[in-house]
């Protein structure tokens, strides 16, 4: 492990930047390129173990600590070609004839912040980890289905042999991050209850670990092992702050020097500061209100550990668990009305699952309009008419027991605006149609577990898209992401069609985009069909850092892309 002392000449400056996460307050000398400060608001980081952690503070703060195995062009947005290799393990692949095998070529100049040299076994380990049933991984049942196994015949040769020829086999591949397989037991009984999870002793990325206090802050020191050069900043804090507006006034005040994606109502505040550098770009991050088609007081798997399909008949929700009150929900929203009062009008409606940006959307798809009359009629339809007190109660429903009001509980996340806003206005909509809905805004970890577990009704909540574009959405509507405690299926949807459709997009010959864009076409119509989700609205996405921030000079989705050339120099006052 790269030892304390080595830090001990550049302890005494950058010791109060690091305990109290403020601005410094001085230029920095030559070998010093000051700390990178941002504010997190979305919930405490709760695992920095890559291969069970799955929300997104924790993913920030772990993609420093761990290499991928092959990158991306920042310039393209595709995956990085043969030959640029910066900053990720796999120098060059060799791909078989019939596609299923992928042979990766390793560099050896990648060590562990202990000095072990990372080797393929280290991406062997991960993978055997999250299909053994033993992790809580939450890519266990996508990494089962297309992976058939892979291997290490020598310490920089990663051999990958897949089920099917497929499309996105180097992000399939990419999903699974190595660790170091030397910390860890090698049946992998130790890895769910590891001191590793929250103190990551033993790292190999552009930073490492130096401490977590949880509910306040993470940080992170430079790697001074990282083999593609010296890293420029000292570190890295990841700094809790209790919402989004505490999170935009420090940044403005110069508390934390960068921000991602910041509120729509305060964007006209950061791009008027002359301190602030900021970068807008096409979005990839849509909110949604899911929800739960099958019983929730009885969640179960619909795949066992090996992906396969037991119980494809996961009960119903009494409410939701029928098309047609999932359909008339959709009616009811005013998503306009959203864009506009929730984000500012930085915002376009959503159609179905795929955003507007990717290249497999479907143009032609409108959104569904809002229309209170029309879902008033289908609710009738459905055996849900309106009460002598205006609340509508099941009268003949499919699955809700005469007399059973039309009620549910719907969380978001505590401290996003944006999310309260709309959850109020969809609320309200719902109160129009006869419709109850107990709105609860609560801590976001706890959402998550009600997610895992399959224990909601509806949760508002927000996607990320992944980097590069990857329009396949088996995921989060594909029957193998319906697993109780680590699926990302947590409504548990189920449609063989769409299953198919997804499967044979991934397994066109020669990935023709033309023709998989065809096939997703479909799928997006079927999701509109289905409901699974209340489509909300897409965000137009913003980067922003003060102007001290030395090589600040993101890519649309992919801010960090070149954080190791970063420098914070002296603070610069707005004007």
């Amino acid at each position: 492990m790269h030892r304390i002392y080595k830090w001990l000449p550049l302890l005494i400056a950058v010791i109060l930047v690091f305990t109290s996460a403020q601005m410094p307050t001085k230029a920095q000398a030559p070998d010093q390129g000051g700390v990178i400060i941002e504010g997190n608001f979305g919930g405490d980081v709760k695992n920095l173990n890559p291969l069970i952690s799955s929300d997104t503070a924790s993913q920030r703060v772990y993609g420093f600590l761990f290499p991928s195995l092959v990158g991306v062009n920042p310039d393209t947005g595709g995956w990085a070609t043969k030959g640029m290799h910066e900053g990720d393990v796999a120098e060059g692949w060799d791909v078989s004839k019939d596609g299923l095998t992928y042979t990766f070529h390793l560099r050896k100049d990648f060590k562990w912040s202990d000095g072990t040299p990372l080797t393929a076994k280290d991406f062997l380990y991960a993978y055997q980890a999250t299909v053994s049933g033993k992790v809580d991984a939450p890519l266990q049942g996508q990494t089962q289905e297309r992976i058939a196994s892979e291997e290490a015949p020598d310490d920089y040769t990663l051999v990958v042999h897949f089920k099917t020829a497929s499309c996105t086999a180097l992000a399939d591949i990419s999903f699974i991050t190595p660790v170091p397989a030397h910390m860890f037991k090698p049946d992998f009984s130790d890895i769910n209850d590891s001191p590793f999870n929250t103190n990551p002793s033993v790292t190999a990325g552009v930073f490492k670990f130096k401490e977590f206090r949880p509910s306040e802050q993470v940080t992170l020191v430079r790697d001074e092992n990282y083999p593609d050069g010296k890293v420029g900043p000292d570190g890295f804090i990841y700094k809790n702050v209790p919402d989004q507006a505490v999170l935009v006034e420090q940044f403005l005040a110069g508390e934390t020097n960068l921000i991602d994606s910041p509120p729509q109502g305060r964007r006209a505040d950061v791009e008027a500061n002359s301190a602030i550098t900021p970068y807008k770009y096409p979005g990839n991050s849509w909110d949604y209100i899911a929800l739960n088609l099958a019983d929730p007081t009885n969640p179960v798997s619909a795949v066992d550990e090996k992906g396969a399909v037991v119980n494809a008949d996961q009960g119903h929700h009494p409410l939701f668990g029928d098309v047609r009150v999932r359909r008339a929900l959709q009616l009811g929203t005013n998503v306009p009305q959203m864009v506009k009062t929730a984000v500012f009008g930085y915002g376009t409606q959503m159609a179905s699952g795929i955003i507007p940006s990717s290249w497999a959307f479907d143009k032609d798809l409108k959104p569904v309009p809002y229309d209170p009359a029309a879902a008033a009629k289908l609710l009738d339809e459905a055996g849900f008419p309106k009460g002598a007190d205006g609340i509508r109660a099941a009268k003949g429903a499919k699955y809700a027991p005469d007399g059973t009001p039309l009620k549910f509980t719907m969380f978001t996340n505590d401290g996003n605006a944006r999310r309260t806003a709309a959850g109020t206005i969809f609320q309200d909509n719902m109160k129009d149609l006869g419709i109850v809905v107990d709105f609860q805004p609560i801590e976001f970890n706890t959402i998550l577990d009600k997610l895992n577990q399959q224990t909601f009704d509806a949760i508002l909540l927000g996607w990320r898209n992944g980097y590069p574009d990857d329009p396949d959405l088996t995921q989060i509507f594909g029957t193998t992401g319906d697993v109780v405690g680590s699926g990302s299926n947590s409504g548990s949807y189920t449609n063989a069609a769409f299953d198919k459709i997804e499967k044979d997009a991934l397994n066109i010959p020669g990935c023709d985009p033309v023709k998989r864009a065809d096939l997703y076409k479909q799928a997006q119509k079927i999701l509109q069909d289905d409901q699974p989700y209340i489509w909300l609205y897409v965000q137009d996405g913003m980067y922003a850092a003060r102007k001290n921030v030395e090589g600040f000079d993101p890519r649309p989705s992919n801010l960090f892309w070149n954080v190791d050339k970063w420098h914070i120099g002296p603070p610069v006052a707005s004007k």
